[in-house]
């Protein structure tokens, strides 16, 4: 039941499309001698790409925070013209003269006229027409939609956000372009939430916050996208080990682990390495053999499939590893925790027959929907990722009779297992369909975070057999898997999910006790070495500082549950227990609390 766009989003999205042109209109009237590019809607907003040229110094002329303010400023006056959007087919060379000394627009137009992509250069399969949207006195390559007229466009509910360089076409052999990003909503309350929600976003960014709350670290001699996992980090990916261990294991997957490295020749046969070596790292040479760092799994997982024969009595056969591999991401395109070069993954590999499919790809899909339930994840979308006909031998295997085959078998599943999806095509994975998860973090970030694959290709590239009950040979289908994405990705969601504040079992430190003064010291360490005992992370702070330094410090590192002793705690054997969110037990009795947190940590509760 693939979704639809509801008909506030495609006005939206008129909104947002009409706001691009707008605003190159205005880019062009304040800076005659700009080149345009291209400027598409997008998720909140928009952005259009400029080339401003270069100063005396030769040095790319840029966009500055007052640029935008004088650019926001005459977006409005054209908003108040109420000039209508009118689109018109135009030939090849018409478009030619209209843009005479747009070099990046006659590039689009060659295009255009040869087929296959759109007005924004991405491939497109349907018929190229040239055509134009034009208001009042700018003129641009567009098949829109858009609003009416420009009035429509709501003159309060628009803020142009961020400069940023762009490479034209995404290719950093081409020049280096000016990106404005704008934001645009149907009104102002609209707006403003979307901006209280930026706001929101900065404080919880998981790159400051990983860093405060002492995580993870980058640095230079190691190299970008290569994360360090300080001891706080380290409990955390333990505990995501364990959750996927604990669940995997009820659902019957074995534990492997493969190498770092291997020869090339594993994957020349998987394929990977003419679909994927531009995300490879350059291979290292030994004794006349070239050996690479793997950027993924699943060849290993497959020659472990054929260690030995196998029967359809072992089917489906689940091999499940957190192993870590390692891609060459562009320096550009690396960010945090999100887009590394170093990845430990949550993969697994289910080998099953064409019968077991659905049940198998549905079982992981319920793993999805167990482990958002756990995080408290509630707005998620499935995305269904299919393959495109004319990127068959070149950018997919090339076998359409099994692309439509496999993915009328994903579409089927998701129908009969009832949950929604929308279809997206040309994003599948080289050797199959395959469903992609987004989801939504507390403050309505998205964030994507995992893959559900289909793999029809690499079992038949590995002679990868099972015995029937008839005593056949047969291929089993591999389903490629990783609920919980991989630790990079996964604890820069949590981090900003939670805003550092983690549910207690994934805490890294779960309690501190805090003695009111020195006196107290011993029977604050006796209570850390006893929750300690028990498999509570806990530790006393027996420093200098006065209690209220020390309830602080705990509080800046989110630490769920502080234990203020003195006294009265010491003569009773009970505990001041502030919480985390500011609530407070007095005079609670140490036996009982240490039997609240340990269930607290077994039921993996998100609840204080």
């Amino acid at each position: 039941m693939a979704a639809n766009q509801s008909p506030e989003q495609d006005q939206l999205y008129k909104i947002r499309h009409s706001a691009a042109h707008v605003m190159a209109q205005a880019v062009l009237e304040l800076y005659p001698e700009a080149k345009i590019a291209i400027g598409p809607p997008i998720d909140t907003g928009f952005y259009y790409d400029f080339d401003l040229g270069r100063d005396e110094n030769d040095k790319l002329r840029s966009f500055s925070p007052e640029d935008l303010e004088q650019i926001e400023k005459r977006m409005r006056q054209i908003i108040a013209g109420k000039h209508a959007f009118n689109y018109r087919q135009v030939s090849g060379e018409e478009a030619r003269q209209l843009f005479a000394g747009q070099p990046y627009k006659l590039e689009l137009i060659g295009g255009l006229e040869q087929g296959g992509i759109d007005e924004y250069g991405n491939e497109t399969a349907e018929k190229p027409v040239i055509s134009t949207y034009r208001q009042d006195t700018f003129e641009d390559l567009c098949r829109g939609p858009h609003v009416e007229h420009t009035g429509q466009i709501p003159p309060d509910a628009f803020k142009l956000m961020s400069v940023a360089g762009a490479y034209w076409r995404g290719d950093e052999n081409n020049p280096m372009l000016q990106r404005i990003y704008g934001t645009a909503w149907r009104n102002k309350k609209e707006l403003n939430e979307h901006l209280a929600m930026l706001e929101e976003a900065k404080k919880r960014d998981h790159r400051k916050l990983g860093r405060e709350l002492e995580i993870f670290i980058f640095d230079e001699e190691v190299g970008p996208g290569l994360p360090l996992w300080l001891p706080n980090g380290g409990v955390m990916i333990a505990e995501l080990e364990k959750l996927a261990a604990d669940t995997e294991r009820k659902a019957g997957y074995q534990r492997v682990r493969s190498p770092h490295l291997t020869k090339e020749d594993l994957f020349l046969r998987s394929g990977h390495l003419p679909y994927y070596a531009d995300s490879m790292y350059p291979p290292m040479e030994l004794e006349g053999v070239k050996y690479y760092v793997k950027p993924m799994n699943c060849p290993f997982h497959h020659k472990i499939y054929a260690a030995k024969p196998r029967s359809y009595r072992e089917l489906p056969l689940r091999l499940a590893e957190y192993g870590t591999c390692y891609r060459y991401e562009k320096s550009g395109e690396l960010f945090g925790l999100m887009r590394v070069r170093s990845m430990q993954m949550n993969d697994a590999h289910i080998y099953c027959t064409e019968e077991q499919f659905e049940q198998e790809f549905m079982a992981v899909i319920d793993l999805y929907r167990l482990y958002f339930e756990i995080f408290n994840v509630e707005k998620f979308v499935m995305r269904l990722s299919t393959h495109h006909r004319k990127g068959l031998g070149k950018k997919y295997i090339d076998n359409e009779r099994l692309w439509l085959k496999t993915e009328d078998m994903v579409r089927r599943a998701m129908d009969n297992g009832g949950v929604p999806y929308v279809e997206v095509p040309d994003e599948a994975a080289f050797y199959g369909p395959k469903i992609d998860v987004q989801i939504w973090s507390a403050i309505g970030r998205e964030f994507t975070l995992a893959t559900n694959q289909v793999d029809f290709a690499q079992p038949s590239r590995f002679d990868l057999r099972y015995t029937t009950s008839e005593g056949k040979e047969e291929t089993p289908l591999c389903i490629h898997r990783a609920p919980l994405s991989t630790h990079e990705r996964m604890i820069g969601f949590l981090i900003e999910h939670y805003a550092g504040a983690f549910p207690v079992w994934l805490a890294p430190q779960q309690a501190r006790v805090i003695p009111i003064t020195s006196e107290h010291n011993d029977y604050a360490t006796r209570l850390a070495l006893e929750l300690e005992a028990a498999g509570v992370r806990a530790g006393a702070d027996l420093s200098a500082e006065r209690m209220n330094a020390k309830i602080r410090d705990a509080q800046l590192m989110k630490v769920p549950y502080m234990l203020v002793v003195g006294d009265q705690e010491m003569a009773d054997n009970t505990v001041a227990l502030r919480k985390r969110d500011g609530s407070r037990v007095n005079g609670m009795h140490f036996g009982a609390f240490m039997e609240f947190v340990t269930q607290q940590i077994a039921d993996r509760s998100s609840v204080l």
